[in-house]
């Protein structure tokens, strides 16, 4: 397998700074991703919890189901896949498998964090944190087994746990372990949000969260701040989520729906690409 959508990353990381990363909750999402221009998708734990069980991000995905959509999303695009894989699903010599398996399926970067698990949305109350020493090496394991120059992207919850003042100092710390990106999760001051990228000495992520503790900037002053990605993980998401409701609620009010209603069936094809199985079927025809 071709690993250029790896090095697109880490170019990216190195030229770029507020580059918007939408999240895909399923290999449709990231074919529209990738349909409208976007450089890169990130595979959103949350949304994937939500879309493919119904429930919240509670930490109810596994390994195997990651491993099942990153291996069709990468199918489908060749854009940059950032997976969130939670807390790598187990301690240090868990995430060495998690690595392993993910970089097979076709992820350009891998994204751990440092809550206990079971984890919580990095916007809901009652989070609870590893030991720095614990994640440390989680961040590790993961630099030390990846074989595809993968990017490990290490994230702190550590601001609605231990304060801001901790998430810098572990954050740092992560760096020092290797980690490729760091990723403070839900500062919750413009001021504080700020000094991310002005402290931390690594390319950074910052998470958009419509509805979430953090506030929300424009891309423009995100890149400003210093910020590399800009992750809107599950706008995507709470965007279908509102077409699936009002389109429904028409349906029942009315009885009936005009296709005008509803993205076309016509466009709803050239989406997952039938005009070129058609080809295909055509070219390989019994004769």
């Amino acid at each position: 397998m071709s690993t250029s959508h790896i090095q697109t990353l880490r170019t990216m990381l190195r030229d770029e700074k507020g580059v918007i990363v939408p999240g895909a909750p399923n290999a449709l999402a990231a074919r529209i991703i990738a349909d409208l221009g976007f450089k890169a998708v990130y595979l959103t734990g949350a949304g994937l919890t939500n879309m493919h069980l119904g429930l919240p991000d509670l930490g109810f995905m596994d390994l195997s189901q990651v491993a099942d959509h990153v291996m069709a999303i990468r199918c489908v695009i060749d854009l940059p896949l950032i997976v969130d894989i939670d807390t790598g699903f187990g301690n240090a010599v868990n995430v060495t498998h998690t690595v392993r398996l993910l970089e097979q399926a076709g992820a350009s970067a891998i994204q751990i964090e440092d809550q206990r698990a079971p984890k919580r949305c990095g916007h809901f109350d009652g989070k609870d944190l590893i030991s720095l020493q614990e994640m440390v090496g989680k961040v590790q394991a993961a630099v030390d087994t990846r074989r595809q120059d993968l990017v490990v992207i290490a994230r702190t919850d550590a601001c609605a746990v231990e304060g801001f003042e901790a998430a810098i100092e572990r954050a740092g710390r992560y760096i020092e372990a290797g980690a490729d990106v760091t990723f403070v999760e839900a500062p919750e001051s413009l001021d504080d949000l700020e000094a991310v990228p002005r402290r931390l000495k690594a390319p950074q992520l910052v998470n958009m969260v419509l509805g979430g503790k953090t506030p929300i900037v424009d891309t423009k002053a995100a890149a400003e701040m210093g910020f590399s990605l800009v992750l809107y993980a599950n706008a995507a998401l709470q965007g279908a989520v509102q077409g699936m409701q009002s389109t429904l609620s028409a349906l029942k009010e009315k009885g009936v729906l005009d296709e005008s209603a509803v993205t076309s069936f016509a466009e709803r094809q050239r989406l997952v690409d039938k005009p070129a199985f058609d080809l295909m079927g055509a070219r390989y025809a019994a004769h």
